[in-house]
Order: C-alpha cells, then structure tokens, then sequence
C-alpha cells in the first residue's frame, strides 16, 4: 500500500524527466541483470520491484555495456601483467560470470537440458524448472565458456587490448538486446514465472534498444579499428542468434521462458564475437608470429 505522499510509478517518473528516468531504467536494468551494488536513486518510485519490460529494456544496452565494462577491465588489468591473451579472456569471463551471478549461463544449460532432454513440451518445461544439471546442460555450458574464451583470445590476437575489451563491453549491449527476442516473437511458454511476469517488451521500446545497441557498436568499434563489414556481419549473426533460439523454443514448448532468454543472451554474445573475428584479419605481430 502506498504511503500518503507517495506517488504512482508512472507519476513519478513524469515529474522527473526523461533523462533522470532513463537513469532509473538503467539502474533497474542493472539490478535484475546483474549482481552490482546499484544505489537507489532518489528519483525512483519502486527500486526493487520487479521491472516493467514494456518500458525499462529501453536503457538495456547501457546496462549491458556496463557489465562488459567490468569484464573489460579485468581483461585489460590480465593483459597488462602480462597473462596473454588466453588468461586475459579468462579473467575477462571470470569477472562477468561474478558480476551476473551466472545469470545467463545458468539459463542456457537449463534450456539444453530442457529442450533436449524431455520429449513433451511439458515434459521440457518441468525439466527446465529443475535446478539440477545434466548431461545436455553440462555439454552446452562447457562448449558456452570455451568457446566465449577462444573468441576474446582470438581477437586479442588480431587487435589491441584496448581493442579487445571494446568489444566485450560492446557484446555486453548486444547480446544482452538479443536476449529480448524470444520475448518479442513469442508468447509465455508458462502462465507463471518471472518470464509472464516481466512482460513483453513494446516493439517502440525494442526498436530503442536495438538501436541503441547498433549506435553503441560502431561509435565504439570504428574508431577502435574494427572494418565496418566486420560490425555488420557480427549485429546480424548476433539478430539471427536470436531468432534461432527463439524459432526452436517455439517448436520445442510453444514459447519462451526466462530460461530461453538466457540462452539467447549467450548464443547472441557467441555470434557477435565470432562475426567480429571471422572478418578482421591477423595483425602484423601475430602473422610474424606464426
């Protein structure tokens, strides 16, 4: 119940203006994607309920860049004590997988031991709710991380460490707009949940965030020395990640769950770094080297 000199969320995110409450999105962004000490700002009406996703996803590629930021640094600090690319990545990944509380990662191997593990769509969905992994989670979690270090270490070699934590802060905003997908084409899979729930974002408010997530890879990547094709080519394997979960979730329990949000959020940062690496060529250094 509201207390008498409370206003209604919607009231007071009017009287604050559209800057300050694209802030308070952001901040609720961060909140539910990620494990941070978010300070609750004084213009925010409802801090820990949970976030409308009609309107909040809207500040998602701030958020999302935010996270890659600190997987960046971590990269960044690895590369200058000398760890090499391949411990780099590492202590890149480490440091989001301890920023999001395996958030995402943790989805994926439920939606792999759902998908493929049940043979009924509600079979699926019981096993999707079971906190316990097996075979087909354990199988795609694995490949996840190795393949997610492979690719940072992979462009660490071909391009600057700067270079490098650019783009895991810029797939830090992409996937996680990719992420959003199976909400957008499909309904609920559940009448429950955190995924009914959250709610579905207005196509205005996805169209924001896909842009956002465009405008912040190329004003990031381009002048860090990435080829236009390069970006191109990882945005629309990232979009095309997206729609693959989403069109097998369809076929395997009619809809999406936060689970299958996840595992779209991990397959979209797998297909960006890959379409960034397929297309920016060796270093000097690096054909030197070989």
């Amino acid at each position: 119940m509201m207390q008498e000199n409370e206003k209604p969320p919607a009231q007071a995110r009017s009287e604050a203006g559209p800057a300050l409450a694209f802030l308070a999105d952001a901040a609720a962004c961060l909140r539910f994607y990620s494990r941070l000490p978010v300070p609750v700002l004084p213009f925010e009406a409802a801090p820990h309920a949970m976030p409308d996703f009609s309107r909040v996803v809207r500040a998602l590629p701030l958020a999302g860049a935010a996270i890659g930021l600190v997987g960046a640094l971590a990269f960044l600090v690895a590369s200058g004590l000398g760890f090499g690319p391949y411990l780099a990545a590492c202590a890149a990944l480490a440091a989001i997988l301890a920023t999001t509380g395996v958030f995402h990662e943790d989805g994926l191997a439920d939606t792999a031991d759902g998908l493929w593990g049940g043979s009924t769509p509600e079979r699926r969905l019981e096993i999707m709710r079971d906190s316990r992994i097996g075979s087909y989670g354990a199988a795609a979690l694995t490949l996840d991380l190795m393949i997610r270090v492979g690719l940072i270490a992979a462009l660490a070699g071909r391009m600057s460490a700067l270079a490098t934590a650019l783009a895991i802060v810029t797939a830090g905003a992409v996937s996680r707009t990719v992420g959003l997908m199976p909400f957008l084409l499909l309904t609920p899979a559940r009448s429950d949940g955190a995924s009914h729930a959250a709610g579905r974002p207005t196509a205005a408010a996805f169209a924001t965030t896909a842009v956002g997530s465009a405008l912040i890879s190329f004003l990031l990547l381009l002048p860090a020395g990435f080829g236009l094709l390069a970006i191109v080519l990882a945005l629309l394997l990232a979009a095309g990640g997206g729609a693959g979960v989403s069109r097998i979730a369809r076929a395997k329990i009619g809809g999406h769950t936060g689970d299958i949000a996840g595992a779209a959020q991990q397959v979209g940062e797998i297909a960006f770094l890959a379409g960034l690496t397929a297309l920016t060529p060796l270093s000097q250094a690096a054909l030197a080297a070989s």
